[in-house]
C-alpha cells in the first residue's frame, strides 16, 4: 500500500487527532482570494475536512477530490448539510474539468503527494485568470532542546524506524523559499508566504493515537511499532503524563496571471 493511502485505514481517528488550522490562516486565504458565495473552490486531498468548513462557510461552491474511499465517504457525510459541497472519490491525476473553472484551488498538508509537474500545472489549468492557489502544510515538532521530554522521545526514535535519519529541525521562515521558487517557475504571480503557530497538548494515550494517523508510522513493522509506542507511552507518563506538540503552518498564496 502506498503511504498516501494509509490515511484511509482509520478515518475516525484521523478526524479526531489531526489538527485543524488556525482561524488567521483562513482569514488570509479568504481576504486574498475575495472568496464569497459567487465563487467556486477546488480542494485537493480533503481527508476528513480539517480545512474545509471555513471555506464552505463563505457560501462558495466547493468541490473536493479525495483518493481514499473511506475518507471521501466520511467527508461526504460530515458536510452533508452543505448544499454547496461536492466530493469526488478519485485520483486527482485523473480528474478532469473545463479550464478556467475555479476561483480558488487549495490543499492542506496534501499537495506534496502530487508530482510537481502535475499539481501546479493542473492548478494553473483549472483556475480562472486571477484565481488563487493556496497551499499549506502543518509541521508538528517534538524535538525542542529545552524540553526534557522531547529529548527523551528523540532517544526512543533513534532505536526504531523511521528515525534512522537526522533529527528533525523545527520549520522556519527560511524554508519557505523552496515553494516560492516553485510557484515562480510555474508562472504564478503575486506570491506571498506566511507562517502561523499553535501548540497542542496530548496525554500519553492521545499522543499514541495521533501517531497512528501518520502514514510512515503505520508503515512500521508491527513488532517495532509496538515497541516504539510502548516506550513513548511510558516516557510521557514518567514526565507527568502530557506532551506538548509545537505546530508551524506555512501558507503560500499566489495568483494565475
Amino acid at each position: 500500500m502506498e503511504l498516501k493511502q494509509r490515511f484511509n485505514e482509520d478515518v475516525a481517528s484521523y478526524d479526531r487527532w489531526r489538527p485543524v488550522y488556525v482561524p488567521e490562516l483562513f482569514h488570509a486565504i479568504i481576504n486574498y482570494s475575495g472568496l464569497d458565495a459567487t465563487k467556486k473552490a477546488l480542494e485537493f486531498g480533503i481527508g476528513t475536512g480539517q480545512a474545509t468548513l471555513p471555506i464552505l462557510k463563505t457560501g462558495c461552491d466547493v468541490t473536493a477530490i479525495e483518493i481514499g474511499e473511506n475518507l471521501a465517504e466520511y467527508s461526504k457525510q460530515k458536510f452533508r448539510q452543505f448544499s454547496n459541497f461536492h466530493i469526488e472519490n478519485m485520483d486527482f491525476q485523473n480528474y478532469k474539468t473545463k479550464p478556467d473553472t475555479f476561483d480558488l484551488f487549495y490543499s492542506a498538508t496534501a499537495f506534496h503527494w502530487l508530482p510537481e509537474e502535475v499539481g501546479y500545472s493542473k492548478a494553473l489549468e483549472f483556475l480562472k485568470r486571477g484565481g488563487t492557489l493556496a497551499v499549506f502544510w502543518n509541521h508538528p515538532f517534538i524535538n525542542r532542546d529545552n524540553d526534557p521530554l522531547h529529548r527523551a522521545i528523540r532517544k526512543i526514535y533513534e532505536k526504531y524506524p523511521p528515525s534512522n535519519d537526522q533529527p528533525p529541525v523545527e520549520f522556519s521562515e527560511d524554508k519557505c523559499k523552496g515553494i516560492v521558487d516553485i510557484l515562480i517557475k510555474n508562472r504564478f504571480t503575486n506570491i506571498s508566504s506566511q507562517l502561523f503557530y499553535q501548540t497542542r497538548r496530548f496525554s500519553s494515550k492521545e499522543y499514541i493515537s495521533l501517531l497512528n494517523t501518520y502514514s510512515n508510522h503505520r508503515a512500521i513493522r508491527a513488532e517495532e511499532k509496538l515497541g516504539l509506542e510502548q516506550e513513548i507511552f511510558t516516557t510521557i507518563e514518567a514526565f507527568g503524563g502530557t506532551l506538548n506538540v509545537y505546530d508551524t503552518i506555512d501558507l503560500y498564496l499566489a495568483q494565475k496571471a
